[in-house]
């Protein structure tokens, strides 16, 4: 979620257990734009935070015009100081995926698995990167991309109808598309390539991992993995406001298909 708009939007999340006092609160709405200033992102979204045994992963991303382009990811232990992670390759994801249990909250702290010594700071952007590719979701239309590949928002974008809202096909993975690749080209006819370029949350497996609610008075749509349980997307029909945010102890749901 924009950080900008942070004290709105964790307050339309308010409804998932953010796990944020309202100290904490204070301190990332100051140096969320201290960040943005000192390392010159064009935009900075606060990620969520990860709960680990001795302590919380708070985390914020840097972004660039291309929304589409790599983010730098950053991590704070008291919401005020912030520390630069290094960017997730897939050597990093694969052996995150080894790891089992909860997150010590020490940077430092290293796993043995087998022959392999595994950073806890390597396990944190493996898992964010993980978190993101597999349920970080916008709206339809929400952003636009350019003939040259780049990705921005759609200035036209006024949000979804209530009634396009509680659809699952409304929502897009903001990650590289699988299923779209796979389409015929009668099925494509119908798709804008500008704005209907990323999966939609129909595709997703197993099905039944999204739960679709309406909160604060019907006002808000809100979207909860049961596979990564802890994130949270909202989103404000007919606005342009949505965001998600992502408060767990960083373990996917493995029981989830024997849970449907």
């Amino acid at each position: 979620m924009e950080a900008a708009a942070l004290p709105a939007a964790l307050q339309l999340a308010a409804s998932g257990d953010t796990g944020l006092s309202l100290e904490n609160r204070a301190a990332l709405q100051a140096s969320l734009l201290l960040l943005q200033r000192d390392y010159r992102f064009e935009r900075v979204w606060f990620w969520g935070c990860i709960q680990g045994v001795r302590g919380t992963y708070y985390i914020a991303q840097g972004l660039g015009p291309d929304l589409a382009a790599p983010r730098s990811r950053l991590y704070s232990l008291n919401c005020a100081e912030w520390s630069l992670l290094p960017p997730a390759t897939e050597e990093m994801v694969e052996q995150a995926e080894l790891l089992k249990g909860r997150f010590q909250g020490d940077p430092s702290f290293e796993y043995e698995y087998a022959e392999l010594t595994i950073k806890e700071e390597n396990r944190l952007v493996a898992t964010i990167e993980q978190i993101d590719r597999a349920v970080g979701i916008i709206p339809r239309r929400a952003l636009t991309k350019t003939p040259l590949g780049s990705v921005h928002e759609n200035r036209s974008f006024e949000g979804l109808s209530l009634t396009e809202a509680k659809k699952l096909t409304s929502y897009f993975h903001f990650t590289e598309p699988v299923h779209l690749k796979n389409k015929t080209l009668l099925e494509k006819a119908d798709l804008d390539p500008s704005t209907d370029f990323l999966d939609s949350l129909e595709y997703d497996v197993p099905q039944g991992s999204w739960t679709v609610q309406l909160e604060k008075g019907c006002t808000v749509v809100v979207l909860r993995s049961l596979l990564w349980l802890g994130l949270t997307f909202y989103h404000v029909p007919k606005t342009k406001q949505y965001g998600y945010i992502y408060c767990g102890t960083g373990e996917k749901n493995l029981d989830l298909p024997f849970m449907l």
